[in-house]
């Protein structure tokens, strides 16, 4: 019964819900499986993939950033100002990135040095970013962007031989390594050790302030890069570009069976989080169902991704209770 509960984890039910969800699509929805498609939803998700993955290292070590998406959203308003003013775009995308990560510096600094909760700060941020990014693009919207550039972030030009968009493919390099840095290195023991209790950490010697502000400088510079994929994708730079994104990499995150309260999860999990609200995302979409339909199940699979894995391990603690009661 233990070696069948192993492979009962969170993260593989979840994994599995992924196979039924494409498996149900193919079989009920026209052109679901076709490889045109399959590279649409993929790329449709680049920008929360990206985002998911130092949101899974933030959430892991007990933290959150909620300001992810308005930074996704300063980020495309800045790059679009600076277009327009005639900067090369080879300019715009590393100022674009350290603006990011600036912005990530003073989360981490708002939560390390005058230690505020990272929920308050980030619900902060996210307003400030946002309306920055209203102060610098307005509410235009500016298009044509080099079509070098535009054609390399959208599903129709994929990887030669596959069917995979070069956001995803940039996405899997990096999905490898920071699977690597989370479950191979002490860095990533260490995010484990700090997310299930802080202060044991701390008093073991975990640098646990400067964990943190790498972490969330790390997850700036990750929102800035996808607002320029997002931009590029959707080929018009917006100051409402993003909104509402947090919610989505969150729920995919905490979906894959990352604990909110942090010390558990696998970076797997989260990626097949991220897949199943893609698809499903997908498959409503061919099968018009509209997008406030869409954002109630997304709604739905937050809360069912938060409540279902601690309705399970109060269950699983009640069982191993009464067999010890019983033996006793």
């Amino acid at each position: 019964m233990t070696a069948f509960a192993k492979y009962l984890r969170w993260d593989t039910v979840v994994g599995v819900l992924v196979v039924a969800v494409f498996l149900a699509g193919a079989g009920t929805t026209e052109g679901f499986a076709d490889t045109v498609n399959l590279s649409a939803a993929l790329n449709d998700t680049a920008e929360i993939a990206l985002i998911a993955l130092p949101m899974t290292l933030l959430v892991v070590a007990g933290q959150v950033d909620l300001s992810v998406a308005s930074m996704l959203g300063l980020s495309s308003a800045l790059a679009g100002a600076l277009w327009e003013a005639g900067w090369a775009f080879e300019m715009i995308v590393p100022l674009c990135l350290l603006v990011g990560a600036l912005g990530g510096l003073l989360n981490g600094w708002l939560v390390t040095r005058v230690g505020l909760p990272s929920l308050a700060v980030t619900i902060g941020t996210l307003t400030l970013y946002r309306g920055l990014a209203s102060v610098v693009l307005g509410d235009k919207a500016v298009a044509d962007f080099p079509e070098t550039y535009s054609q390399w972030a959208t599903y129709t030009e994929t990887v030669p031989g596959t069917f995979i968009p070069y956001p995803v493919a940039l996405f899997g390099v990096l999905a490898v390594i920071t699977a690597v840095v989370l479950h191979c290195t002490a860095f990533g023991r260490s995010l484990y050790a700090l997310g299930a209790q802080e202060d044991a950490a701390w008093f073991a010697g975990i640098r646990v302030k400067r964990i943190k502000l790498v972490l969330f400088v790390l997850a700036g510079f990750v929102a800035s890069f996808a607002g320029i994929v997002y931009t590029l994708r959707y080929g018009s730079a917006r100051a409402d570009n993003g909104i509402g994104l947090e919610l989505v990499v969150i729920a995919s995150v905490l979906l894959g069976g990352i604990d909110f309260d942090g010390g558990r999860g696998t970076l797997g999990g989260a990626l097949a989080g991220v897949l199943l609200i893609g698809l499903l995302g997908n498959l409503l979409t061919l099968n018009d169902v509209s997008s406030e339909i869409q954002v109630i199940v997304t709604g739905l699979l937050l809360v069912a991704s938060v409540l279902t894995p601690r309705i399970v391990a109060t269950l699983s603690e009640r069982r191993h209770r009464r067999a010890a009661t019983a033996s006793a």
